[in-house]
């Protein structure tokens, strides 16, 4: 009998998705329904964590979950960071946030996020946007 384990892809052939976000109990929920669609997760609890990631590493993940409410660097400073970094210009971004202005929501569009979802968040609804954007990474 074989073992399901050795049959599966290794986790790091998975889509990457990083998640940018300060609340742990949501960063838990947020890792454990992306690993069960096998996305690779990494998680990042505070802006000035996620900046240096950001700076320091030339391969970005397959799609970036931001909040824009970060302890030292919020979110609005990280997508722009985000956005003017040449091998990150392309990640798609899906903010996810509990900030409800339509000035932060035109704010973070502007600023180059792809999607803005409000917490709370329709667990489905966010999986089908998550998917949309990475059947098109090979």
């Amino acid at each position: 009998m074989q073992n399901k384990k050795a049959a599966q892809k290794p986790r790091e052939s998975y889509p990457s998705i990083l998640v940018i976000e300060d609340d742990k109990p949501v960063a838990q929920v947020l890792k454990f329904m992306l690993e069960q669609q096998n996305y690779a997760v990494t998680i990042i609890g505070d802006g000035r964590a996620a900046r240096t990631q950001i700076e320091s590493s030339p391969n970005p993940p397959a799609l970036i979950l931001l909040d824009m409410v970060l302890p030292y660097v919020d979110g609005f400073e990280l997508l722009g960071l985000i956005r003017t970094q040449n091998s990150w210009t392309s990640t798609p971004v899906i903010v996810l946030t509990a900030k409800t202005s339509e000035q932060d929501i035109v704010r973070a569009l502007d600023a180059g996020a792809n999607e803005y979802i409000v917490k709370p968040f329709q667990p489905d609804e966010l999986l089908a946007l998550i998917g949309r954007y990475l059947q098109k990474v090979p």
